[in-house]
């Protein structure tokens, strides 16, 4: 008797993931297989419809409406030496971050400036030096890569890393993709998020590929390197996905 399952069978947004143990630092990595397999791409300037409360795809903010908080001073000391060194060829709204092009919110984080709705750093559409943010710009222009310039949290997404401690001190980092309930209430309100949208899943190469450099820089080269091969195996080899990036079960249409 056949042990198929239909398709429909399965609760819609399941998610696969791959853990293993590194006794080096008492720790154990979880990977999210579903996603890291998957065929999701920013499309910045390409359908992006942003993260207002409507979708407003003609003002090209993608996800820089709310601008960036720092994960540490570091974070924030870093773009500030690269704000200095941005000509108004290159940032088209240098001018208004007299004061510097960071500020403190209310709550007491740091943060980039908003200027006329959305982050200080964002080319507005139709500027000469390109729109899009002008940090990363500026990076492809000087053949770097765009981490070296822009906050850490624009690079990552929307990949997430969390760390998770037990009492004996044995860490359990998970690294998956970031989704409208790690926004708190606010995501909720988002009219599009782009990990939900099957027109964000059209890469011809999967993610655990596309952000390998972002995905080292988040976890290391050695737990990259486990989780990549596995994932390489899975991809070209496995039974259960074809050697093409699958879409993502959450945008997956029965």
């Amino acid at each position: 008797m056949s042990r198929s399952r239909r398709k429909d069978q399965y609760p819609d947004g399941l998610h696969e993931w791959v853990s293993f143990e590194d006794p080096d630092e008492d720790r154990t990595w979880v990977f999210d297989v579903t996603f890291l397999l998957s065929s999701w791409t920013c499309i910045f300037g390409r359908g992006c419809q942003g993260v207002l409360t409507e979708a407003a795809p003609e003002l090209g903010q993608g996800c820089c409406s709310y601008g960036a908080h720092f994960t540490d001073d570091e974070d924030a000391a870093r773009v500030e030496r690269a704000a200095a060194t941005l000509g108004p060829d290159q940032w088209q709204l240098g001018h208004r971050a007299r004061g510097g092009p960071l500020k403190r919110t209310k709550s007491g984080d740091l943060a980039t400036r908003i200027v006329d709705g959305a982050c200080v750093f964002l080319n507005r559409p139709g500027f000469p030096g390109g729109a899009g943010c002008a940090l990363h710009l500026a990076a492809l222009e000087q053949h770097r890569s765009p981490m070296d310039l822009k906050p850490n949290v624009c690079w990552q997404l929307p990949l997430r890393l969390e760390d998770d401690t037990g009492d004996d001190g044995h860490v359990t980092t998970t690294v998956g993709q970031w989704e409208r309930r790690h926004w708190g209430a606010g995501g909720a309100e988002f009219h599009w998020w782009c990990t939900e949208a099957p027109e964000a899943f059209v890469s011809a190469e999967p993610v655990f590929r596309t952000l390998r450099d972002e995905l080292i820089a988040l976890v290391g080269r050695d737990p990259y390197d486990r989780v990549s091969r596995y994932l390489t195996d899975r991809y070209f080899n496995g039974s259960a996905y074809p050697a093409v990036p699958v879409p993502h079960p959450a945008v997956r249409r029965r």
